[in-house]
């Protein structure tokens, strides 16, 4: 069974916070979060590209079921294309330093 980060939450609230960070990833390019979520977050577009890049129907039914309808387009039609011929490592973590109000490590992560 794989390790993952709890990020202090419940199993489906933990899970309804990784698809909100894709999906605005996705659409976004970029956004600013924690160390850790950015983590986990990483993991997560890395595999929806990876299996989009394919463009058959079961890689569109596994992005429908994690990102909503205009995250999936958008990757279809514009992510995916875009590393067509890169295997991996799509995302980029550049740290920003450590939060004011709780001192955790924020960073951005975006596309390469």
């Amino acid at each position: 069974m794989k390790k993952t980060r709890k990020l202090g939450r419940k199993r489906d609230q933990r899970q309804a916070l990784l698809k909100g960070l894709a999906a605005n990833l996705i659409l976004k390019k970029k956004i600013k979060t924690s160390l850790a979520k950015a983590k986990e977050v990483r993991s997560l577009v890395e595999k929806l590209v990876t299996k989009a890049r394919s463009g058959n129907f079961n890689s569109l039914r596994y992005a429908v079921k994690i990102l909503p309808a205009k995250a999936v387009k958008h990757l279809m039609k514009e992510v995916a294309p875009r590393y067509a011929d890169r295997s991996g490592g799509y995302t980029r973590i550049v740290k920003l330093g450590p939060r004011r109000g709780d001192g955790v490590q924020v960073v951005i992560i975006e596309f390469v």
